[in-house]
């Protein structure tokens, strides 16, 4: 499978059980399944702003990279999670 990511939280999706789903039951390949479920963005990520996300997002990168520090995890989300299709179209 080719490596996709979350277009909102930026979660490596590696297997197709991850992937969100549509109002019908597809898969929507764009965002994982924790970010977009039903054909919407979940409860938790609805209002969520991109810099909250980011915080977020610094246990789950710390967690894959035991020797980088928070500052350093949060500098390279600043510098990556900005590109992606939800925080693009929001900017």
């Amino acid at each position: 499978m080719e490596e996709k990511y979350c277009q909102c939280c930026g979660m490596c999706i590696d297997e197709p059980k991850k992937f969100g789903t549509q109002a019908d039951g597809r898969k929507y390949e764009e965002y994982c399944c924790y970010c977009w479920a039903n054909g919407e963005f979940a409860d938790w990520c609805r209002e969520i702003t991109l810099d909250e996300m980011i915080e977020e997002n610094i246990r789950f990168v710390l967690e894959a990279n035991p020797d980088m520090t928070a500052d350093a995890a949060r500098e390279m989300l600043r510098a990556s999670m900005p590109k992606l299709r939800r925080w693009a179209e929001a900017g």
